[in-house]
């Protein structure tokens, strides 16, 4: 499974490639819409961050990069050392402007499970939050009530009560006028935009197929006198209460891509999944493969798989057949269906 074709070779990439482009694309909309609204008064974009791990900080870092006029304010987390090595990962980066650009003290961050409800008291004007996905419902809700705008990664929630929290919020949201900005970042990024603006070169959708196949993603072993709680926190991707699983915390992002193309949503779906790897105490509850087939409205089909196999083929990608060609995301490409190019996204633009 290990063997690649030349073109196979274009849409192979690691999770840490695909991460470095989600949030300073997505970030760059939502600063975009706040700009907006702060450009008549105060210049500053003052940031708080739900959240202080890996993905929080490299948004957190893209909202520096993307503005000069962006200041962190406040930090909270479930963890202190999180909070600190956010710190320390930010500080690293900015280098000599940390001290103009970072403006947190002791007295603006916060640990604990109601970290968040201190931190929405601060002078902050938009949030960043990247908790487990079992949170950001309740974060964004607070966030949308206490006027913020708002950053929050994928997915939204982790269960369908969860995801009607999301709307009443996004709902209020725009009825405040407040900015709301998802990491679903394909929709951001050039070359989705462009292929999907040249769409209709493939006709009428018929098919589509989707992928996220790579090795896996970290484990945090148990330590001596750590609770259920903590491990289960600091080791959230593996259970279905905090992450919602592959398909819903990684697989997410080739799903919508395939909407957002089709215009709409699935009303059918059969699949199966399982463990064939993830078989420790470390590996929590979750699958580690899944194929799922979804049917839309027109009866086009979706094939979809996703896998965490450690040697196997590694693919994050889609590829929407149509009645006039093909359309292939990761090569950034549309052809007919004898393989002829009839569009080719310039990586250079």
């Amino acid at each position: 499974m290990r063997n690649k074709s030349k073109g196979q070779d274009q849409r192979v990439v690691s999770r840490r490639d695909f991460m470095k482009t989600s949030a300073a694309l997505s970030v760059a909309a939502v600063l975009s819409g706040a700009e907006r609204v702060f450009a008549a008064g105060n210049d500053k974009i003052r940031i708080g961050m739900i959240g202080c791990g890996g993905r929080a900080t490299g948004a957190m870092i893209d909202c520096f990069n993307a503005d000069q006029n962006v200041e962190l304010i406040s930090m909270c987390d479930l963890f202190q050392d999180r909070i600190d090595g956010s710190l320390n990962a930010i500080k690293e980066n900015l280098k000599e402007n940390f001290a103009k650009r970072v403006k947190v003290t002791p007295e603006t961050c916060f640990t604990g499970f109601d970290g968040y409800q201190k931190l929405l008291k601060t002078d902050i004007d938009l949030i960043i939050t990247a908790t487990p996905p079992h949170f950001r419902p309740e974060h964004l809700r607070a966030s949308i009530v206490a006027g913020k705008h708002v950053f929050m990664e994928k997915p939204v929630a982790t269960d369908p009560a969860g995801v009607q929290k999301v709307l009443a919020a996004a709902e209020q949201a725009r009825q405040k006028k407040l900015n709301v900005v998802v990491g679903l970042q394909r929709r951001y990024q050039n070359s989705y935009r462009e292929l999907y603006k040249r769409k209709d070169l493939i006709g009428d959708i018929t098919s589509a197929q989707a992928w996220w196949d790579n090795d896996g993603v970290w484990v945090n072993k148990r330590k001596p006198g750590q609770t259920e709680m903590e491990y289960q926190m600091r080791n959230w991707y593996y259970f279905v209460w905090l992450c919602g699983d592959h398909i819903t915390e990684q697989h997410i992002h080739n799903i919508d891509v395939v909407n957002w193309f089709k215009g709409g949503y699935p009303v059918k779906a059969q699949g199966m999944g399982g463990r064939e790897v993830r078989k420790g105490k470390d590996n929590g509850e979750i699958f580690d493969h899944h194929y799922v087939e979804f049917e839309y409205a027109d009866g086009s089909i979706l094939n979809s798989q996703c896998r965490h196999i450690p040697k196997t083929m590694s693919r994050v990608d889609e590829l929407l057949v149509g009645t006039k060609g093909k359309i292939r995301c990761g090569a950034a490409s549309i052809v007919d269906p004898t393989g002829k190019v009839l569009f080719q996204f310039d990586k250079k633009t």
